[in-house]
């Protein structure tokens, strides 16, 4: 979680106006500069009312805080899920997914592969050519 000196500089960032509030209009400009991609205006308006907790319209420090920490524990949550998932797939105790690993828990899942296909599906995430899937590059496939 960030300190709370890093809290009040992207607050500061994001208040482009400096009044100590963030609007609408300056958390979609700043969320699309930190996504690099643009939200619609209404999913800038849910995010806003889902934080708004004095009614106001706009994000004071204390409300933007609050929504940054919900966001991360939501990707905390969603890291959980996918290490299980993960944990679901290597079975071999290395840490990864091999391509033999991979077809046990298809053939569990009722698709029954051979290993030539198995190490095809491997090699299409595989991002360090190393002919098995860690962590990092399983999270990368289920994005």
């Amino acid at each position: 979680m960030a300190a709370s000196s890093e809290f009040t500089r992207v607050f500061s960032a994001f208040d482009q106006d400096g009044n100590g509030k963030i609007s609408a209009a300056e958390l979609r400009l700043c969320m699309k500069a930190a996504l690099g991609g643009d939200m619609s205006a209404e999913e800038v308006q849910a995010l806003m009312a889902s934080a708004d907790a004095d009614g106001d319209g706009l994000l004071d420090e204390e409300e933007f805080v609050r929504l940054v920490r919900e966001a991360e524990a939501g990707q905390e949550e969603e890291g959980d899920r996918c290490r299980e998932a993960f944990g679901m797939y290597e079975m071999e105790g290395r840490g990864c997914i091999t391509p033999l690993s991979l077809k046990l828990m298809m053939s569990r899942l009722g698709l029954h592969l051979d290993v030539d296909e198995c190490q095809a599906m491997i090699r299409r995430f595989d991002l360090n050519g190393d002919g098995v899937l860690t962590f990092d590059e399983f999270k990368t496939m289920m994005m």
